[in-house]
């Protein structure tokens, strides 16, 4: 599909498509979107934030509410507790997750793990250098003197980056479609997709991705057919005859 067929949004590099969801245009972007994206973020003030949002899952608001306390670099899991918000005439709030499910934990990848090792070690030398002027809060992703980070700018200057790459449409939440559409890509069963998303149940995963990629049911019918050569076919004939 070219790309003025997908108006809304970046076609999926996997499907050739963009996708539509609940009404909602999903904009993925497969293996190679996402290196170029990795590449392009070296030195942007985001540059953690973005990846580690391709590395979980995790919606905006939950990695801004990530703490410390929340992130155990030796189990390698994070624990997702709580998300920030910005509300009109209320400033910042942190919440618990809407679900059951959202509240969960997420195995990290050693990329994952290598960006927290590096936001501590930044964080440790801004503590040292501002004193009492920062504000320790707890949180993995700050400002430089440990405020929050207000989520409204963090996805227009998300915005901006994704157009300047040719990423027109694509969000700060795709990076999360993004997410869940190469793990699937790769054979990760939906249960586990669930739970790193926090999806309330596997029916809503399922139904969100189902139609992401297509090609998935080819690709079970191709490794079926592998699993079961040798064995089916030694009893029946070429033509399908016994």
């Amino acid at each position: 599909m070219a790309k003025e067929d997908c108006p809304h949004g970046l076609s999926n590099t996997i499907t050739g498509c963009c996708v539509r969801h609940s009404n909602i245009e999903m904009n993925v972007s497969g293996t190679e979107g996402v290196q170029k994206l990795l590449k392009s973020i070296t030195g942007h003030e985001d540059e953690a934030l973005i990846a580690m949002a391709l590395y979980t899952g995790m919606r905006l608001g939950e990695i801004l509410g990530l703490r410390w306390q929340d992130v155990d670099l030796e189990a390698r899991k994070i624990h997702v507790q709580q998300t920030l918000q910005r509300l009109p005439n209320q400033g910042f709030i942190f919440r618990a997750p809407k679900t059951e499910k959202g509240r969960r934990q997420i195995a990290l990848s050693q990329s994952a793990i290598d960006i927290l090792h590096k936001v501590k070690k930044q964080q440790a030398e801004a503590r040292l250098r501002l004193g009492s002027r920062y504000q320790d809060d707890g949180l993995v992703f700050c400002h430089e003197d440990g405020r929050p980070l207000d989520p409204t700018v963090v996805t227009h200057r998300f915005r901006r980056l994704a157009d300047s790459l040719g990423l027109e449409g694509f969000r700060f939440h795709d990076l999360r479609h993004t997410h869940a559409t190469l793990l699937l890509a790769q054979g990760t069963h939906p249960k586990i997709v669930q739970e790193r998303l926090g999806h309330e149940s596997i029916s809503i995963t399922l139904d969100t991705y189902s139609h992401v990629l297509p090609g998935l049911q080819e690709a079970a019918a191709e490794k079926l057919d592998i699993a079961l050569s040798g064995t089916l076919g030694h009893r029946l004939g070429t033509d399908g005859t016994s």
